[in-house]
């Protein structure tokens, strides 16, 4: 009899045929119903799809689902190995070509299908990753390393800082530029952890992820890898960036300020976007195109890499209750990032609580809830109200940037540093003026 840990996923009528039938993973197998006859290998099945059926990879290369009620006769033709991902061999690579370094920590670009699940996990390494796109070897002596195996959503500042920590050991290595692949739904946020910690940075440093894993026909994780280390291994830009998809085609890259995007979509290629400007560049069938007046930033490097998490984003709404503001002076916090209406506003409710945290010592800072446009809080008295008991207005900075900011400034400058450090254009945080349409 089978091991049930030969047969991953399968379950009840189909368990009991495969079990039954001497079957296990990987084995070729024949299976008859009433109307055809079907040849082919046995897969692992989705633990949480419909557990009638027995899925077969078929000798033209199709996976079919077959209802084992149906099966009126099954059996083994000859034993098969369990489907395993084998790596290519890394391809040669000329000495002559760039040196960029390409860090792993996760998320969907370097994963696969976990067959017994059907969810998305992290299974790839860095160098495997390397080693399935072979068109790298075109344009850059790549060396990889794997930094972490996590989600996105896992990320914390303390990964900020170690990946900043590997950055500038690349950097001392003397790679030309560095490619970060990262989980897409908080790449956003380390993009700008970056920007901040690695201020005037000498080399461009691209993060990347996918939004659909390397075993999907419509991955983006290849197009998305390549174009960030072309743009990597051209000497055009310096800083802190990140690069997806610019339409749901698969023919143009966006390269996005680090501290300037935000993913606008679950699952759409072109998720991401720059807000409030144009992205800096665009890859187009291997080409850049600078679109920004971005030149080489000559200005001395001088990494500040420590992060204060003890802060708060709050996003207010009708029937907000200021308690919660109240709770956050209680936590110790040091800041908060309040995400307001239009202009820049709350109800006036709030204004007792807010002032009490800034009269606690803390800072209290204003973005909006609107993508586009800047806070502009002496239009209404209930902005002016808010500048009046020391609310400090951040022009048109992202909520999730100003966030990150926050916990920089705290992690590195002394406490009555804080204001004078959030109003100051760092690494392109917000922009001078908003133009027409922006």
């Amino acid at each position: 009899m089978i091991k049930l840990s030969e047969l991953s996923g399968y379950k009840d009528k189909s368990l009991e045929l495969l079990s039954s039938a001497g079957i296990k993973i990987g084995d070729f197998i024949k299976i008859n119903t009433k109307t055809t006859e079907y040849l082919g290998n046995l897969l692992p099945r989705y633990e949480y799809s419909n557990e009638n059926y027995i899925v077969i990879k078929l000798t033209n290369g199709y996976n079919i689902g077959i209802d084992s009620k149906k099966i009126t006769d099954i059996g083994k033709i000859k034993s098969g190995e369990e489907p395993k991902f084998k790596p290519p061999s890394k391809p040669n690579v000329k000495d002559s070509l760039p040196k960029i370094a390409i860090l792993g920590t996760g998320g969907t670009i370097a994963s696969r299908i976990d067959y017994k699940t059907g969810a998305v996990n992290p299974a790839f390494s860095a160098e495997e990753l390397y080693s399935i796109i072979p068109e790298l070897a075109s344009y850059a002596n790549i060396n990889t390393e794997l930094i972490s195996n996590i989600a996105s959503e896992q990320m914390n500042p303390e990964d900020w800082k170690n990946i900043a920590n590997k950055v500038i050991e690349k950097i001392k290595e003397e790679n030309q530029g560095i490619i970060i692949g990262h989980g897409t739904d908080t790449m956003a946020y380390t993009s700008a952890a970056l920007s901040f910690a690695l201020t005037n940075c000498p080399i461009p440093v691209i993060l990347t992820g996918a939004q659909r894993s390397t075993d999907r026909p419509s991955s983006d994780a290849s197009l998305n890898m390549i174009s960030s280390v072309i743009v990597a291994s051209q000497e055009s830009i310096n800083g802190i960036y990140l690069a997806m998809h610019s339409s749901i085609g698969d023919n143009e890259i966006s390269i996005h300020s680090g501290t300037r995007v935000r993913k606008n979509h679950t699952s759409k290629r072109d998720a991401f976007e720059s807000i409030g400007i144009d992205p800096i560049a665009v890859v187009n069938q291997g080409k850049v195109i600078i679109k920004s007046e971005t030149s080489k930033n000559d200005k001395k490097f001088e990494p500040k890499i420590n992060f204060n998490e003890n802060v708060a984003l709050v996003k207010f709404h009708p029937g907000f209750k200021s308690e919660i503001i109240d709770a956050i002076i209680d936590s110790n916090s040091k800041g908060i990032i309040i995400e307001g209406t239009g202009l820049g506003h709350v109800n006036s409710q709030c204004n007792k609580s807010i002032k009490k945290a800034i009269d606690n010592g803390m800072f209290v800072g204003m973005t909006s809830q609107c993508l586009r446009g800047r806070v502009k809080m002496t239009v209404y008295s209930a902005g002016r109200d808010l500048l009046d008991i020391g609310v400090t207005p951040l022009e048109d900075m992202l909520p999730e940037t100003a966030l990150v900011k926050l916990m920089w400034a705290y992690g590195n400058y002394p406490n009555n540093d804080i204001k004078n450090i959030m109003l100051k254009n760092i690494a392109g945080e917000y922009t001078e003026r908003s133009t027409l349409g922006r």
